[in-house]
């Protein structure tokens, strides 16, 4: 890995038990390992009781967005995955990538929300809101997407081949 590779933390809730998802998780991140230093931060999530109120579930979401928020930096990029976000390509996504390093941006943080999705806060701290589609995925699976697509972003900006 160069010197001046980007940091890249995905911040997210809860941990993943499946080992088969844990595996791609690694799989990915030392793929990326060539491009990027890549960490994964878990925060606890809350017990979320079936049936639960509206208010209770304001009150999962802001817990949980306290835990996110104090893994935020002033000094990184921001993107938060959220399905009223914005959608793109993965060859936009590339250009993005491509664009902030040339601004200067050198930490990137992804922020993936728990089952109830992100608090207000979290979304209002990001600085771009993303969604990889307007079907609802879960929050562990979207670890391993997430995690692709950013792998694909740097392949596609070495000009490397990539299976499609």
């Amino acid at each position: 890995m160069r010197r001046d590779a980007m940091n890249i933390d995905i911040i997210c809730v809860g941990k993943v038990k499946e080992r088969y998802l844990r595996d791609a998780i690694d799989e990915y991140r030392k793929r990326l390992s060539r491009f990027a230093k890549v960490d994964v931060v878990e925060v606890p999530d809350e017990k979320t009781p079936e049936h639960a109120s509206d208010t209770l579930n304001a009150q999962i979401k802001a817990k949980e967005g306290e835990r996110i928020l104090r893994h935020l930096r002033d000094n990184a990029f921001v993107v938060a995955l959220a399905i009223e976000g914005g959608q793109l390509t993965s060859e936009q996504l590339a250009a993005r990538i491509a664009q902030w390093g040339l601004h200067g941006v050198s930490h990137l943080q992804f922020v993936i929300g728990g089952s109830l999705g992100l608090d207000p806060r979290v979304l209002g701290r990001a600085d771009m809101l993303l969604s990889f589609s307007k079907m609802t995925f879960p929050h562990q699976l979207m670890r391993v997407i997430l995690l692709e697509q950013v792998y694909r972003a740097f392949k596609i900006n070495a000009h490397e081949p990539y299976h499609k």
